[in-house]
C-alpha cells in the first residue's frame, strides 16, 4: 500500500475546516499532520467542532509543520494572499487554497506559485499535472456546472440566473444575516448582479466559448435553511430537450458527481454529498437549467478533497463516497 499523503491545515476552526477535517480523518489516504487555529490552539478538534467527537482525538496547533505534502487554507478572503507573504512554505508543498484569492488569472501566481482554478469537471488534466489549486466557489462551482456543456457548444448569450444559498454560506461568525432569529421565515436577495463570484464564472465560461459575447446577470438570495444551494438558470435555446440532454450527459460521462436528472431535482438530493445535480427543463424557445450542490462539500470542502485526489494520482472519489442526507 503506497504511503498516506501528509496533510496540513490552516484555519481548521470554521465550517469549511470542519466538513475538511469531517472527510479527511476518514479518507483511507490522508495523515493528518496538523490543523492549525491560532484562536484555538491546544484545544481538542471535537470541542470546536462537536459533530467529530469520537472521531478524532487531534488538537489544534498554533504552528506549522513542514513535514507536510499538501497543505489546505481554509481562511478568510484575502487572508490566503495575506498568510503565504507571511510565511515560507516550502515550494515541494501543494497547496489547496479554499478562499477567493487566487482564482482569476491575474491573481493565480503568487511568488513562484502558479494556482489552478480546480474546478474538475473543467480543468480535470491541467489540475492532475498542478502544484497548487484556486478552490471554486461555492455559487461559481453550482452555476458553471450547469452551463458548461452550453458553453462547449457556443450556446451561451443571455443568461438570467437566480440561486438561493444557506446560511453557511456566509462563514461561522456571526453575524446579522445568518443568525437564527433573522433567517428563519425569511429570504432576502442581495449582491444583486454584482455577486463576486462573477469573475471566476466568466473566466471559465470563455475558457470553452471564446467569442466574448457571454452576459450573465446573476441575483443570489439567502435562505432559511443551513446548507445548500439551488440555481436556476434561464436562456434561449433553439435544440429540443432530448438533444440538450445527450449533449450534457456526454459532456458529464466521465465525470463521476454530476448526474442529470430526468425528474425534478430538489436540495436534499445533494446535501452531505459531494454531488451535483441538473435538470433541464424547455419551455417553447426557453431552457432552463437547474443545479444544485451542498455549498460545503462540492463548492468548497468535498471539492477541495477532490483535487487532492487528483493531485496525487487518486481516484477522485476516494473518500467522498457519501450519502445524501435525504430525510
Amino acid at each position: 500500500m503506497a504511503s498516506k499523503i501528509k496533510v496540513g491545515i490552516v484555519g481548521g476552526a470554521g465550517y469549511t475546516g470542519g466538513e475538511l477535517l469531517r472527510l479527511l480523518i476518514n479518507h483511507p489516504q490522508v495523515h493528518i499532520v496538523f490543523i492549525q487555529s491560532g484562536s484555538n490552539a491546544g484545544n481538542p478538534v471535537s470541542k470546536i467542532h462537536a459533530d467529530l467527537i469520537g472521531e478524532t482525538d487531534v488538537t489544534f496547533s498554533a504552528d506549522l509543520k513542514e513535514d507536510i505534502e499538501v497543505l489546505f487554507l481554509c481562511v478568510g478572503h484575502g487572508d490566503a494572499a495575506k498568510f503565504l507573504a507571511a510565511n515560507s512554505i516550502d515550494e515541494k508543498i501543494k497547496i489547496i487554497d479554499l478562499s477567493q484569492d487566487f482564482r482569476l488569472l491575474n491573481k493565480a501566481v503568487n511568488r513562484n506559485r502558479t494556482f489552478v482554478y480546480g474546478l474538475p469537471e473543467l480543468n480535470k488534466e491541467a489540475i492532475r499535472s498542478a502544484k497548487n489549486i484556486a478552490n471554486p466557489g461555492c455559487f461559481a462551482t453550482a452555476i458553471q456546472l450547469g452551463l458548461l456543456p452550453l458553453a462547449k457548444a457556443g450556446l451561451l448569450n443571455e443568461v438570467y440566473t437566480t440561486g438561493i444559498t444557506g446560511s453557511t454560506g456566509a462563514g461561522q461568525s456571526l453575524s446579522t444575516t445568518s443568525h437564527f432569529s433573522w433567517r428563519a421565515n425569511n429570504i432576502q436577495a442581495y449582491k444583486t448582479l454584482e455577486h463576486q463570484h462573477l469573475g471566476e464564472i466568466g473566466q471559465s465560461l470563455l475558457q470553452l466559448q471564446n467569442n466574448g459575447d457571454i452576459d450573465i446577470s446573476f441575483v443570489p438570495w439567502r435562505g432559511d435553511f443551513t446548507r445548500g444551494i439551488f440555481i436556476s438558470s434561464t436562456l434561449k435555446c433553439d435544440l429540443s430537450i432530448e438533444e440538450l440532454t445527450v449533449l450534457f450527459e456526454t459532456f458529464y460521462a466521465a465525470h463521476p458527481f454530476v448526474t442529470i436528472s430526468k425528474a425534478p431535482i430538489f436540495l436534499k438530493q445533494v446535501v452531505n454529498t459531494n454531488k451535483c445535480v441538473i435538470q433541464l427543463e424547455k419551455i417553447g424557445s426557453k431552457l432552463v437549467v437547474h443545479s444544485t450542490i451542498d455549498n460545503l462539500l462540492k463548492g468548497a470542502s468535498g471539492q477541495a478533497v477532490q483535487n487532492m485526489n487528483l493531485l496525487f494520482g487518486l481516484d477522485e472519489t476516494t473518500g467522498l463516497k457519501l450519502k445524501a442526507t435525504g430525510f
